[in-house]
């Protein structure tokens, strides 16, 4: 029941074909090209004017990030210490249990 079944490989059935030979084909080159004239670059991206308004709103933006995110991490870390504690209140719970179950015999 728990020995493991391995598969045995199936045998091949019917005709089988043998491999194909493939030969080798010649390179031509082809006639040459001229190469063509050099562009002028275009500028890689335009540049961004930041008025009072859209700064404003950039700062607003970013401290709502970092409020949230620092909401977060100060939920995290209270779970986790209220778990520590709960699980230290357990730890002394059932020593003293156990202690008690001992003294009486």
């Amino acid at each position: 029941m728990f020995r493991p079944k391995i598969p045995t490989m199936p045998t091949p059935t019917g005709q089988v074909t043998p491999p194909v030979v493939v030969e080798p084909t010649t390179v031509v080159p082809a006639a040459q090209t001229p190469k063509p004239a050099p562009v002028a670059p275009a500028p890689s991206r335009p540049t961004i004017q930041l008025t009072p308004g859209t700064a404003l709103a950039l700062v607003g933006g970013g401290t709502a990030v970092v409020l949230v995110v620092g909401a977060v991490l100060v939920s995290m870390l209270l779970a986790v210490a209220i778990t520590g504690a709960s699980v230290a209140v357990c730890a002394v719970v059932l020593r003293s249990l156990l202690a008690s179950e001992t003294k009486r015999r």
